[in-house]
């Protein structure tokens, strides 16, 4: 049996290696681009999340809820990180539950799925940009390059349209279409948000650790903790990206809250800037030691509060002022940055029309998806990276005949 798989991401890689674990199964992995895991490689700022502690159903999102259940649950996250191991990988934990390799380099679990590739049943097409995929008397046919090749079955592991430097498309979709498969409205998740604050470029570059809530038309739609970084756009860091998913996408005022003390009371904070009124601070220095100098400045002045101005000449209502505003900063919010900053694609082909104990397509037998593709997205913090690994290998097994 041959096995077409198209795409040499994280889910076609897993997909690849585990058809073969079928010894009477060829699998020919196909990949448009010169090197395989291009994508994979610059996740995670260079680290690679390559799965969370905690990942579970419900931290996926898409039109059917319960879709990707199957796949996590015959490759889970232990089976994954023993997969790992298996292939050479050292990996570490963080207290978050986010998984990275010990080295700290995505590089290195490029590295050992791209040695697991080098099989005897599995042949690597680098630079072969598959232009049509068509059902034949004998399977299916795979166009590209001037080329066919003919295969028993096929698994479009294409990715989805995020990051087109790095690889995002729309093949996959177009592949799936020309199936009769249907695809969903195709938005940016785990991106940064674009702001009409004119704050955001004095902070450009400002990390800080909050609470932040996106708040539509008065009610809040998502929260998270976590680390917020400003750009000269508006905000990003793990914090954003993971309330990031749908956000100004309707009508309405969107408006981010940010708590960038979220442990501590207002009251407290209160007495604790208070004081600073017997020393020789200045209310430049307000927040000094307790928030990053240029946050604190600009907190201060929002308040209205006059720079260079003694602290011990602040009256209750300002401290109160100054203490609420770093609690609940608010920062408008117009539109999400777009797919070429988006780190995965939200929606993606139906999967009402694959079966999720197989991922084979319900309208053309032999034929299979995996990955970002399909309608599937997952939280921040290495979801998405698992539902790779977990629906790579259930389609590579399906397909591969090794149930």
């Amino acid at each position: 049996m041959v096995i077409g798989i198209i795409g040499a991401g994280a889910s076609g890689m897993a997909a690849a290696i585990s058809a073969a674990e079928n010894k009477e199964t060829q699998v020919l992995l196909f990949e448009r681009q010169a090197r395989v895991g291009r994508k994979l490689q610059a996740t995670g700022n260079g680290r690679c999340n390559l799965t969370n502690l905690h990942a579970d159903c419900s931290g996926y999102h898409g039109a059917q809820q319960e879709f990707p259940r199957q796949a996590l649950t015959q490759f889970d996250v232990p089976q994954t990180l023993s997969w790992f191991e298996k292939l050479g990988l050292y990996t570490v934990a963080e207290a978050s539950g986010r998984v990275y390799p010990y080295s700290d380099q995505a590089n290195s679990v490029v590295d050992v799925l791209r040695f697991a590739l080098e099989r005897e049943n599995i042949t690597l097409i680098t630079g072969f940009e598959v232009s049509k995929v068509r059902s034949v008397e004998s399977g299916f046919q795979i166009d590209g390059n001037g080329q066919s090749y003919i295969c028993d079955r096929v698994i479009i592991a294409c990715g989805g349209l995020a990051g087109s430097k790095l690889g995002g498309s729309m093949s996959g979709y177009q592949l799936l279409r020309s199936f009769g498969h249907h695809i969903t409205k195709l938005r940016p998740a785990l991106v940064q948000l674009r702001s009409s604050w004119s704050g955001c470029m004095a902070l450009k570059g400002v990390r800080a650790n909050c609470c932040a809530s996106v708040i539509r038309d008065g009610k809040t739609f998502a929260q998270s903790e976590g680390e917020l970084q400003f750009t000269k756009f508006g905000l990003s860091g793990p914090v954003i990206f993971e309330i990031s998913r749908d956000v100004c996408h309707e009508k309405g005022e969107w408006v981010c809250q940010l708590d960038f003390l979220p442990n501590m009371e207002v009251e407290t904070l209160v007495q604790l800037l208070k004081n600073r009124s017997t020393g020789s601070f200045c209310t430049d220095d307000l927040f000094t030691g307790i928030l990053h100098n240029r946050l604190g400045r600009v907190i201060t002045q929002s308040c209205g509060i006059r720079s260079g101005q003694a602290v011990s000449e602040l009256r209750d209502d300002e401290f109160l002022a100054a203490a609420q505003a770093a609690k609940c900063f608010e920062v408008a919010l117009t539109e999400p940055m777009g797919m070429d900053h988006a780190q995965v694609t939200a929606g993606g082909a139906c999967t009402e029309e694959f079966d999720p104990r197989t991922l084979e397509s319900l309208l053309q037998p032999g034929l299979y998806a995996c990955g970002e593709v399909l309608d599937v997205d997952g939280d921040c913090g290495g979801y998405n990276l698992q539902w790779a690994w977990s629906s790579g290998q259930l389609a590579g097994r399906s397909a591969g005949g090794n149930e």
